[in-house]
């Protein structure tokens, strides 16, 4: 393992990407601002008005287990409202409130100064081609989600890891 390089490493560069994207996200949007999976939630459904929770879960790559969770809470601030579906009794259907829009709305200046910013670290030459491998990543996983992985091998290896982190999850709440 002495040749291993962190600098070489996709897990290790996404994990500090993400960090400084977050701390930009913290300091731009403010601690009584939305979380950045809450921003996403809550832009989702305002351009989505009656998603289900399954096709929220899709749109925002976020899990079952922790949206719903999210959905719960935000409804409990009033963000959020949910209602079953007529078309599936099992199904709920996720529309935004007036609260919720609110903050939205006063969360969008912080966003956008926050993404220019994470992008700002890159010449102005790389941001777009980065932005197109960031959308290639992001549809990869969305079709390794939706099961159509390249090989079958991988999907259960992928699969198997997702069920060892929800549980370890569970385990820290």
């Amino acid at each position: 393992m002495a040749s291993y390089d962190l600098r070489k490493s996709p897990g290790h560069l996404l994990r500090r990407a993400q960090q400084y994207a977050h701390d930009l996200y913290a300091a731009s949007v403010g601690a009584d601002g939305p979380t950045p999976r809450q921003f996403e939630v809550l832009h989702v459904v305002s351009k989505n008005e009656g998603l289900s929770q399954t096709d929220l879960v899709r749109a925002t790559g976020i899990d079952r287990s922790t949206l719903a969770d999210m959905i719960a809470r935000m409804i409990d601030k009033g963000h959020l409202s949910r209602a079953r579906t007529k078309e599936d009794a099992r199904a709920n259907a996720v529309s935004i409130t007036a609260a919720g829009r609110r903050v939205l709305n006063s969360a969008m200046s912080g966003v956008a100064k926050a993404e220019s910013g994470a992008l700002g670290v890159l010449p102005k030459a790389q941001q777009a081609g980065f932005m197109k491998d960031l959308a290639a990543y992001a549809d990869a996983l969305d079709k390794l989600a939706d099961g159509d992985a390249p090989s079958r091998g991988r999907k259960k290896k992928a699969a198997k890891k997702g069920g060892a982190k929800r549980k370890a999850k569970r385990g820290r709440r």
